[in-house]
């Protein structure tokens, strides 16, 4: 372990350190708002490292598990700030509750770190320890409102899900080692020629179920089930982590790895793939239509969303990274924007899921309303916001490589899904003379609803730096 490693490492070094900062403070003194702020100093200085990392040591091997290169920074720092975001929503949402709270930052920490392991993972060991990391800390924070029965079933229910994603992966990998003679994306991918002369049947099914494994972890369809119960159930900021960061590092892992091996070499896969993609992107937006829970009609358009970036996978042109990170970042600003919205609404009983919650919500509380209506408009991919931007070079990847299905299913379950948004929305126009007013948000829900806001806005109107550092993957990952 060299100098140049141990400044490559630095951001996880930080939020290691930041996590183990917490538990100790606690033991000396309890209080919510200082752990907060702890663990929400310990992300940011975590961010602000990023650059001078990725100056200081560029794409770094350190050791054969981890590849800190261009393309794992781009992905941790949009992580490390939407839980940062996360961490702030939750401090007002847990302000609100009973009971011991600095615990949640100390899960959201460890969380956090394994799905940023997961984004540089280079080796399946390192793989593995992040999805455990990543999925540990997840049980505690989805059952976080124990008091509450939804969430406790939802952890449970959550617990099954990822059981049975580290199974696949497990015997995926194995499968694959069998095969290659090796656990190291680079050599697998080095040694493709030698296996295609021979029958590379056992590779295919051990990439298969990694296929299976990952999907899980990703909830795309036929692997969705019990993923809008635990939306339900876990608490607002967690639906939120839960929703973006694990999803997140997980597409960064399913990204590099195919990539390195070359999927597009394997029709068989590639078939799975596009299958998978359209069955997410219409079941999730048909299945959302029948919803009456917020919550669940969120979990189901993430199932459509995460379908619709798998596009930008299948492609192989020099637009496919790009187009995949960019809309990974948009659909993050969004999606924080919404389940912010959700968790500034929600009270010490219960989280505002339901649509009675929402009606009038123009005329009670006209900011709030607003917000939630550009962040479900950006969901719906609609000009003017980061989902179109998004959208916009998605399908503009799938073009360039000929995905005519993987387009046209992208365009019809996107009109579906247009009904379902607007739905809400109409909803918050109703008439509000037996509504009760709503409580005013603190200054921090405020601050992070308008930063987001702004963010969704700026990516909208003015794309150009995310573009800009969308594009320098490509030269990092190939």
């Amino acid at each position: 372990m060299t100098l140049l490693d141990l400044v490559a490492l630095l951001p996880l070094i930080i939020l290691t350190a930041a996590a183990t900062g917490i538990v100790l403070l606690m033991a000396v003194c309890r209080c919510h708002r200082t752990t907060a702020l702890f663990s929400m100093a310990g992300l940011g200085l975590a961010v602000i490292s990023l650059p001078f990392a990725n100056s200081m040591a560029p794409n770094r091997a350190v050791t054969p598990l981890l590849m800190l290169d261009t393309y794992s920074f781009f992905y941790m720092g949009v992580m490390f700030v939407s839980s940062f975001v996360i961490a702030a929503l939750a401090y007002a949402y847990f302000e609100k509750q009973d009971g011991r709270r600095e615990e949640f930052y100390v899960l959201l920490l460890t969380a956090t770190l394994g799905a940023a392991f997961l984004s540089a993972s280079s080796h399946f060991v390192s793989l593995f320890m992040g999805l455990e990391t990543l999925s540990i800390s997840l049980y505690a924070m989805v059952a976080y409102t124990r008091d509450r029965r939804d969430s406790v079933e939802a952890a449970f229910k959550y617990l099954v899900l990822a059981a049975a994603s580290a199974a696949f992966m497990v015997f995926g990998m194995a499968l694959v080692y069998a095969e290659a003679g090796t656990m190291e994306f680079a050599k697998i991918a080095a040694a493709r020629g030698a296996l295609e002369q021979g029958n590379h049947l056992v590779l295919l099914a051990g990439c298969a179920m990694m296929v299976v494994g990952i999907g899980f972890k990703l909830a795309l369809v036929p692997f969705h089930l019990w993923t809008p119960d635990v939306y339900e159930g876990a608490p607002a900021p967690v639906t939120a982590f839960v929703a973006t960061v694990s999803k997140g590092g997980m597409f960064a892992l399913l990204l590099r790895y195919f990539v390195l091996i070359d999927v597009h070499q394997y029709p068989s896969l590639m078939f799975l793939f596009t299958a998978i993609a359209v069955l997410s992107m219409f079941f999730g937006n048909l299945l959302a239509l029948l919803q009456d829970n917020i919550k669940r009609i969120l979990a189901y358009s993430s199932i459509a969303n995460l379908g619709y970036v798998m596009i930008a996978f299948l492609a192989s042109g020099h637009m496919a990274v790009p187009a995949g990170a960019l809309y990974i970042a948009a659909y993050f600003i969004t999606t924080l924007g919404a389940m912010g919205v959700i968790s500034v609404m929600s009270t010490k009983e219960r989280d505002a899921d339901s649509f009675a919650d929402y009606r009038g919500l123009f005329w009670r509380a006209p900011w709030i309303a607003a917000v939630f209506t550009a962040m479900l408009l950006s969901l719906a991919g609609i000009p003017l916001t980061a989902g179109f931007i998004g959208k916009f070079y998605v399908l503009a990847a799938g073009e360039e490589s000929s995905r005519w299905i993987g387009i046209a299913a992208l365009v019809v379950s996107s009109s579906i899904g247009l009904y379902y948004y607007l739905r809400i929305v109409l909803t918050m126009c109703e008439s509000a003379e037996d509504e009760a007013p709503v409580s005013r948000p603190s200054w921090t829900e405020a601050t992070v609803l308008t930063g987001l806001a702004a963010a969704l806005l700026f990516v909208g109107v003015y794309p150009g730096p995310l573009i800009h550092a969308a594009e320098t993957l490509v030269a990092s990952i190939l």
